[in-house]
């Protein structure tokens, strides 16, 4: 089984790899790159599964934080110009559109 994560960048300052793929169970990093992140910009990640509005899934300036809900883990590199959403064992479920945003 196939799971298809299609990606998005939802402002200018962010990029994203647009579509990403994985079986179930195993681990995949959706990454996301903004050049231009300020010390005060915070990294959000949203999800939209088929048929369903965007949901919120996390956020944070810098560091890494666990996300016990989606089994994974948000983290931003040292100097801000890139994070990752870590899925450590997506399933079926998970399949959906990621976003990354920046923003306050």
């Amino acid at each position: 089984l196939f799971l298809s994560l299609p990606v998005a960048a939802v402002r200018a300052q962010v990029q994203q790899e647009p579509f990403l793929q994985t079986t179930e169970d195993t681990g995949i990093n959706i990454s996301c790159s903004h050049p231009k992140k300020r010390t005060e910009d915070y990294i959000h990640f949203y999800r939209q599964l088929p048929g369903r509005g965007p949901e919120f899934l996390a956020l944070t300036a810098r560091g890494s934080k666990g996300l016990l809900d989606i089994a994974g883990e948000l983290s931003v590199s040292e100097d801000g110009s890139s994070s990752a959403l870590w899925l450590r064992r997506p399933r079926r479920g998970d399949a959906a559109v990621y976003y990354c945003a920046l923003g306050d």
